[in-house]
């Protein structure tokens, strides 16, 4: 016995509206005016060209040889005679190198040290019935609004033994309890059915964090770790008042002495004192190695971005 299966006719495919259409506009809603759209398309073009339009500058200039360089007067913006001399330079040893390589481990480890405390700090206080979970609430609400001040911290710093280490770099900083605060109330928003059937079938605290609580909040956890990340490549304060030796600094700080022309490594010098090199050059190719890494990131984060913080910042 054959079946008959209704399809769909001609006219109904065509009525049925694209994926990729923009969703249906609500009848008290009127439509916008061609003038309203234009006006909205030239503010996004020139909001574009003043971001990118930069960046576009720092990039060709890098590029650049001393003779471009000098024959635009300083920043190139249209590119001529490409040149990766400047990169070579930087990448081929020396301090440049090393503090990229200080500045990369700082991020990673930095941020697998403040992620884990975090979590850990936003799950506890999560659970209503944790052991003191509102006063330990209270007071990280507090250090939100009251600090002990450059020199208290400097002096505990200090007398910990932690100047001169790279620990300097990351425990002052290691946790911000803002993030702690959206991270709480992500955990809050998990169904309470899940953990409480989990603990039923003998899952502990742990268990239930690293395989149900921590899959469910992939989003928020991949927008706080790009935080941490970010703060912790792009620092450079705490390096300039707990360090002294010249080889433990990081990239940003190598970055600020090249622009202000206040160190240079030997061989750099040597070279932009003999006219070989530009120094305009060296310094941004500086500042786009300082800047790839969280470029190359953020894209892939973006997708979480706005669940993770809407979501974890709003609801609860």
């Amino acid at each position: 016995m054959s079946t008959v299966v209704d399809r769909p006719s001609l006219t109904e495919v065509a009525k049925k509206p694209s994926p990729w259409a923009a969703p249906p506009r609500p009848s008290w809603e009127e439509e916008p005016a061609k003038a309203g759209l234009a006006a909205k398309g030239v503010v996004l073009a020139f909001a574009c060209f003043a971001i990118l339009f930069p960046l576009w500058i720092v990039i060709v200039t890098s590029l650049s040889s001393k003779k471009t360089i000098d024959a635009a007067g300083g920043l190139v913006v249209i590119p001529k005679d490409i040149t990766f001399i400047a990169y070579q330079e930087l990448l081929g040893g020396g301090q440049v190198q090393r503090a990229a390589l200080v500045s990369l481990g700082i991020t990673v480890v930095g941020t697998l040290f403040s992620m884990t405390v975090s979590v850990l700090c936003a799950y506890g206080l999560s659970r209503s019935g944790s052991l003191g979970h509102r006063w330990i609430l209270m007071t990280l609400l507090a250090t939100m609004f009251f600090g002990a001040g450059l020199i208290p911290t400097y002096l505990l710093v200090q007398a910990l033994g932690l100047t001169d280490t790279y620990l300097a770099l990351i425990l002052p900083s290691a946790v911000s309890v803002f993030n702690i605060l959206v991270l709480r109330a992500f955990f809050m928003n998990i169904s309470q059915e899940l953990t409480d059937s989990a603990r039923i079938d003998g899952a502990g605290d742990f268990r239930i964090l690293w395989q149900i609580v921590m899959p469910l909040s992939r989003a928020v956890i991949a927008v706080i770790s790009l935080f941490y990340a970010v703060g912790y490549w792009s620092a450079w304060f705490n390096a300039s008042i707990y360090l002294t030796d010249q080889d433990m600094m990081p990239l940003q700080n190598v970055m600020i002495q090249l622009v202000q022309k206040q160190e240079r490594p030997v061989g750099l010098a040597a070279q932009i004192n003999t006219g070989q090199i530009s120094a305009l050059s060296i310094q941004m190719a500086v500042m786009v190695m300082a800047l790839l890494p969280v470029a190359v990131l953020s894209p892939f984060v973006q997708k979480h971005f706005k669940k993770g913080m809407l979501t974890g910042a709003v609801k609860g």
